[in-house]
């Protein structure tokens, strides 16, 4: 049994995988932005815990990874909410995961919701901001932190989750990839032998399978230079 957190588990993908680490016996800490906005309240009854927080709230995102620390050490945080609002795209895709990795006693694992179209992102900081930019950006704190394993997070495993573009409210009811596909591997990357998964960290999955993500991902200077933009908008470091 592990301790997992979701993060914007309110409905969709997060509450798909929520849903899937309780039928599979797992304590799940649920966040949402309020538990109005759950969509199966009964899932309340189930969890071992919420907690409510707005992510594009810089000040509200701080305030919940100091609530977050109370349920202890967890074995993995899915890093699940996101937004396709350009206005709040960077809070919450990018710097949200990233303050809470930072002020959160390190998980065991984590694993960050990524996205196909993070491949037509841009690496403009000072100019970006869309939904590919800021899964390009989220995708390359990943593979930062992945690779100073033995440095700056030592005790965290990282992976990054394309789920294909599933049928949700963020996706429409039209999107074309299936929704059960689409959570399946962020559950077993958060709970599965640690010798099941290969890599072991550092992979940018699809539908339990490695692709190559976006070359600039591996590229030291620019996740440095994400780094470094992250520290200076959130003054966390």
């Amino acid at each position: 049994m592990s301790l997992v957190l979701v993060t914007g588990a309110s409905t969709g993908l997060g509450l798909a995988t929520a849903s899937a680490l309780l039928d599979d016996g797992h304590d799940v800490v649920l966040h949402a932005r309020s538990a109005e906005r759950v969509e199966d309240p009964g899932v309340l009854e189930r969890v071992h815990g919420t907690a409510y927080a707005d992510l594009s709230d810089l000040d509200a995102t701080i305030a919940l990874a100091e609530e977050l620390d109370h349920f202890g050490r967890f074995d993995a945080v899915v890093h699940n909410a996101g937004t396709m609002d350009r206005s709040l795209a960077t809070q919450v895709n990018v710097v949200a995961p990233y303050v809470l990795s930072v002020l959160m006693r390190p998980p065991a694992r984590s694993v960050v919701l990524s996205s196909g179209m993070h491949l037509s992102g841009s690496t403009d900081l000072a100019r970006g901001g869309s939904y590919s930019d800021t899964k390009l950006w989220v995708t390359t704190l990943v593979m930062a932190w992945a690779g100073q394993r033995t440095g700056q997070r030592p005790d965290t495993l990282w992976h990054a989750v394309d789920p294909g573009w599933v049928p949700t409210r963020m996706g429409g009811a039209g999107a074309p990839d299936d929704l059960v596909e689409g959570h399946r591997t962020q559950v077993w990357l958060a709970t599965a032998p640690e010798g099941d998964i290969d890599p072991p960290t550092g992979g940018y999955w699809h539908h339990h399978a490695t692709r190559a993500p976006h070359r600039s991902t591996l590229d030291p200077q620019f996740q440095q230079t994400v780094l470094d933009h992250l520290a200076e908008r959130t003054g966390v470091r």
